[in-house]
């Protein structure tokens, strides 16, 4: 979905006119029940995302085997894929509320990595004054803080439209990619990218573990169900004026082909749930002996 490159005081130029809280709140031009229906599934879907790590803060704080039952390179490539998002929002001046959404998901990704370490740390209490782990952990609170202290919240770019956990789209239209576009498509493959390869460790983990204790359920189904909402209020969208629909899709190409390979990797997850779900955890190393990071 995206935003028409239309002035927030200027409600009038929206074509066939449009849901007033809607311009008011994202600046969408909804033409008609497609595009209206396209806003409310991208909301809900944001919802779902804003939703689903709750369930598993609850599960590490019931279980303690956080460190255990999740791959840190699941976790990593989740904050990394939501600091894409981050980055996005700032160099293509989104509306706040946009901005303050992918800042909440940085914020719980960094809260479901301390709960990772702290277990991790809690069985292995000397690793705290470990140089390496000190750097570690510097390294992602600097990663992911940085785009905060970012300026360039002030570059005059279109703005777009709420689109699930997938806050970056590039505006369509006739003309050539531009400069501003390509770096948001870019952004964009990339952060699709993390996302999908995040889940390769997580069901590796699974399987050698031949059991899912410890992870919530909730946590992968409130993200599917966040991705088919948001696959859903891309197609409904209409295409901009004089565009066709190859057109509209090749621009949202990245974050449907994400969407879709995450609905098929969880899909896998969701699967290794149903087998061990009355299994117990095969015996793994002690953690005196468990590597920090997984190779």
């Amino acid at each position: 979905m995206v935003w028409k490159n239309l002035g927030s005081s200027n409600f009038s130029s929206c074509p066939n006119g449009s849901r007033q809280w809607i311009w008011d709140v994202l600046g969408e031009c909804a033409k008609d029940g497609w595009d209206e229906a396209s806003v409310g599934l991208g909301l809900i879907s944001i919802v779902c995302f804003a939703a689903s790590t709750f369930p598993q803060f609850i599960k590490a704080c019931k279980m303690g085997n956080m460190d255990q039952a999740l791959s840190l390179w699941f976790l990593l490539g989740w904050i990394g894929g939501d600091s894409c998002n981050l980055i996005g929002s700032f160099l293509a001046d989104q509306l706040p509320l946009q901005t303050y959404t992918a800042v909440y998901y940085v914020l719980a990704d960094l809260v479901m990595l301390f709960l990772y370490f702290y277990h991790k740390f809690k069985k292995r209490p000397s690793l705290l004054s470990a140089p390496i782990n000190s750097l570690l952990l510097f390294t992602l609170g600097l990663a992911c803080t940085t785009p905060l202290l970012s300026s360039t919240g002030a570059m005059a770019a279109p703005r777009e439209v709420f689109g699930g956990r997938k806050l970056l789209s590039v505006e369509p239209g006739n003309k050539p990619f531009s400069r501003q576009e390509i770096i948001g498509f870019v952004i964009g493959s990339i952060s699709s990218v993390l996302y999908l390869f995040s889940r390769l460790p997580q069901i590796r983990i699974n399987f050698l573990r031949k059991s899912t204790q410890g992870i919530s359920y909730l946590l992968f189904a409130l993200v599917m169900l966040g991705n088919t909402l948001y696959g859903l209020s891309v197609l409904l969208k209409n295409p901009e004026e004089g565009q066709s629909e190859g057109s509209y899709l090749l621009h949202h190409l990245p974050w449907l082909v994400g969407s879709l390979g995450m609905l098929l990797f969880d899909t896998i997850i969701s699967i290794q749930f149903l087998l061990y779900r009355n299994a117990t955890p095969s015996a793994t190393p002690s953690s005196e002996q468990e590597p920090l990071l997984p190779g």
